[in-house]
């Protein structure tokens, strides 16, 4: 009897637990991080957003001119059928592609057989419901992002070793995450999540160089739906961090307010009501069938 109990993945055409869920390691995608993938999560029993985020994922494998032989409803089935298989109530599912292996010798990228695959395991946070009761603390990072002329960000990729030093940066200096930049110094986006500052009743966000998050886009929709004014522009480091409330948005962990930014505190040190207000709604809508559906796992 296979124990999906720890997860859930889908290799070679079927599933088996999560601990044996493997790739070769010859395949392009973990010698030349040359894959795109996307995450989706199942909260108490009902998956969010799922085909928005097979949308942005069947968008990103025809951009990297990638092709798998499943369809959207293809893909839908087998994201569902990890989730079933693992009971898992809060869950993490990921989709991915990579480019495969070409013919022997071979460094012909159209040579390769492209190769999909999918798991479900424990639901993941950047920030887990209690550290968002006191708010993160940010570092803005002297390391530059790479730039949307030489990758797409809006194909969701792993090429992270910026954000990953970003994060060892802040960990140096005191905080618990970062957040990388552009040439000019703005903000981009951190490692899993898109960044936001409020002032008054005008919310900013990243508009350029950064990947267009669904949780970003759920957090955009409610706040404009609420009479926020949301402007997509650049973000100076100085600017969010004379906000009056700071948020960061991730699949992993819905809108988490930011508190202090190098060492500074934001406004009054808590999470603000702007953001607090966003998180209620985000919450649920986790609810409401327009966005979500349940899992059968009979």
């Amino acid at each position: 009897m296979l124990d999906f109990s720890n997860g859930a993945a889908y290799v070679n055409e079927q599933f088996v637990p999560i601990a044996e869920a493997k790739i070769s390691i010859l395949d392009w995608g973990f010698l030349h991080s040359d894959a795109t993938y996307d995450v989706a999560h199942v909260w108490k029993g009902k998956f969010f957003r799922l085909d928005d985020h097979i949308d942005r994922f069947v968008s990103g494998i025809d951009k990297l001119h990638m092709s798998i032989r499943h369809k959207r409803g293809d893909l839908r089935s087998i994201l569902i059928d990890c989730v079933k298989k693992s009971g898992l109530q809060d869950a993490y599912v990921e989709m991915i592609c990579t480019r495969g292996m070409p013919k022997p010798g071979s460094r012909d990228p159209r040579e390769c057989t492209n190769r999909f695959f999918a798991f479900a395991i424990p639901f993941v946070w950047i920030a887990n419901p209690e550290k968002q009761k006191k708010g993160l603390h940010l570092i803005v990072s002297r390391l530059q992002r790479i730039p949307p002329e030489s990758v797409d960000p809006a194909v969701k990729n792993y090429h992270w070793l910026d954000m990953v030093m970003g994060l060892f940066e802040a960990y140096d200096r005191g905080g618990e995450t970062a957040v990388v930049v552009d040439v000019q110094g703005n903000l981009i986006e951190g490692p899993g999540f898109n960044i936001f500052a409020v002032k008054d009743r005008t919310i900013t966000t990243p508009a350029r160089g950064v990947l267009e998050g669904i949780t970003r886009r759920t957090a955009i929709e409610i706040a404009t739906d609420h009479g926020y004014e949301v402007i997509q522009h650049n973000l100076a480091a100085d600017d969010a961090r004379t906000a009056d409330e700071v948020f960061a948005t991730s699949t992993a962990g819905g809108i988490m307010p930011i508190t202090k930014i190098d060492g500074r505190t934001i406004s009054s040190g808590i999470p603000g009501s702007v953001t607090q207000e966003l998180q209620k709604r985000y919450w649920r809508l986790h609810e409401d069938p327009h966005y979500t559906f349940n899992v059968d796992y009979d």
